[in-house]
């Protein structure tokens, strides 16, 4: 962990606490009746405003107070104390509406029985024997790319993890149709999330416009494709998938009380919007970011070459030879996390960073703040897997690297996320080498998941590296001020959904 910082002298700032935490309110830059509105159109600026003024400080959502928790000692020390600090907020409120009382929005009180049934099919040999159906999906969302296409990477990758999920879910269940239309939906519960997070007034989201219409019509479309799979099932034979465990646990047996029917539906949803959201904005960075950085690619596909040799995909043998594979992943977590804004709210009055937080509180943190406090992480808007490479990582500098949250409410499916986007990028890494287009890309608007939303690329064949080929002298030097258009500049934040 980084030290505690201190010194911080601002007129509007609350004395120094005698534990060292520096509480402060939001940047005057920032004008109190705006940060829901900077929040919205300048999310990642607010945020990086924010480590100045304290580490834990005061914003206002509409006509709501909330704290922001700056520092990752700080963020750890909330996320391992779930009864204090429950799942709740603004942004929870929201998606118990859309997601129920499943694995990932359910209160502290109901985690832990929560957790027990879900976790043996995210178990490590279960991720092994999903190897198989990672890779054919990912061949399959590139098998007929042709050279020089113009391929939206944003959509090919959600369609890519909402294959793998459903299939994990619901065995083959979900036809082609009705998995673009989760993702066609996705596209509109994602932007609505947001907004209902940052301006917590339900008034405003009861009235029929266009927008609060389409965020409406998406959820009811989700909820009714999950049902529809449940009924189909209950007609048909059992299966060996995520939604035949849950089936058999609505069934007494004497050990553990069954779970209802509304359970079954609310853990599928959760995790069917969670899995396939936040791994294809991952996946949709990574190849935007290899595109700006050459010599990470040229070391990526050498050693994807050096590993598949000659095969199409990896196997479960391969994924532990990954390993710049998986830096790569790592980094682009750390770089840009899907899941980059999260709210928690306090069971009782508790004094925190010395500050005296009532019941009901608002407490909201940012992986991609930590993520990018040079305090951790040096050079911290600069690409560099290397960071994870065996041997480079201090532990000491990288608690503040959370993309799957931390303590009790880890996500429960990290290890198969992560499986998941290593083998897909092995895999189309392998055959592809994607380019941006001339002139800059559009900024993304806000959404539930930080990423491109609409990334266009054009497809180039591979050309095979020979192994030992010297790199290009070019390819990570760091950008000047006369660059003209950088990464950062073309991405907007987003709020996700984050940990089970």
């Amino acid at each position: 962990m980084c030290r505690l910082r201190q010194g911080f002298s601002m007129s509007h700032v609350a004395p120094e606490p005698e534990h060292g935490w520096r509480v402060g309110t939001a940047p005057g830059i920032f004008p109190t009746v705006s940060h829901g509105i900077a929040l919205f159109r300048r999310p990642l600026d607010f945020l990086n405003s924010l480590p100045g003024h304290g580490d834990l400080v005061e914003i206002r959502l509409g006509p709501q107070r909330a704290w922001m928790v700056c520092h990752p000692e700080l963020v750890h020390r909330m996320l391992k104390d779930t009864r204090t600090f429950d799942k709740g907020g603004p942004q929870y409120d929201r998606l118990r509406i859309l997601m129920g009382d499943g694995v990932v929005t359910c209160r502290h009180a109901e985690h832990r029985q929560q957790r027990r049934l879900l976790q043996p099919d995210f178990r490590p040999s279960r991720v092994d024997d999903h190897m198989s159906l990672m890779g054919a999906e990912a061949e399959s969302v590139c098998r007929d790319w042709r050279a020089g296409q113009t391929v939206d990477v944003s959509a090919a990758m959600m369609d890519f993890t909402t294959a793998v999920v459903s299939r994990v879910l619901f065995s083959d269940s979900l036809d082609a149709a009705t998995t673009a239309q989760v993702r066609h939906s996705l596209a509109a519960i994602v932007r609505g999330l947001f907004v209902r997070t940052i301006v917590p007034v339900g008034a405003l989201f009861r009235v029929p416009t266009p927008a609060n219409r389409r965020y409406r019509r998406a959820v009811h479309s989700v909820h009714a494709i999950v049902d529809a799979a449940i009924a189909e099932r209950r007609q048909g034979a059992p299966r060996d998938d995520l939604l035949g465990t849950l089936l058999e646990a609505t069934r007494a047996d004497g050990a553990q009380e069954p779970i209802t029917e509304q359970a079954v539906h609310d853990h599928l949803v959760s995790l069917l919007l969670t899995g396939s959201e936040s791994p294809s904005m991952c996946l949709a960075s990574v190849f935007s970011l290899l595109a700006e950085h050459p010599e990470v690619e040229r070391r990526l596909h050498e050693e994807v070459d050096d590993v598949l040799a000659g095969r199409q995909r990896p196997g479960p043998g391969d994924l532990p030879r990954l390993v710049y594979t998986r830096a790569v992943v790592t980094e682009t977590l750390r770089h840009s996390p899907p899941g980059w804004l999260f709210t928690r709210t306090t069971t009782r009055e508790t004094e925190f960073a010395g500050h005296r937080l009532p019941r009901g509180a608002t407490v909201l943190y940012s992986p991609y703040l930590l993520h990018h406090d040079p305090g951790s992480f040096p050079d911290a808007d600069r690409f560099l897997p290397e960071r994870w490479l065996p041997g480079r990582t201090a532990d000491e500098h990288h608690g503040a690297l959370i993309p799957f949250a931390a303590g009790s409410r880890k996500c429960i499916g990290d290890v198969f996320s992560m499986a998941e986007m290593t083998v897909a990028l092995a895999t189309i890494a392998h055959r592809w080498r994607l380019r941006h287009l001339p002139g800059p890309v559009e900024r993304p608007r806000p959404g539930a998941t930080l990423g491109p939303r609409s990334l266009g690329m054009v497809c180039e064949p591979r050309t095979r590296v020979p192994v030992g080929t010297p790199p290009r002298a070019s390819s990570l030097a760091p950008r000047t001020a006369a660059t003209p258009r950088t990464h950062e500049s073309r991405r907007a934040g987003d709020s996700g959904v984050d940990d089970a």
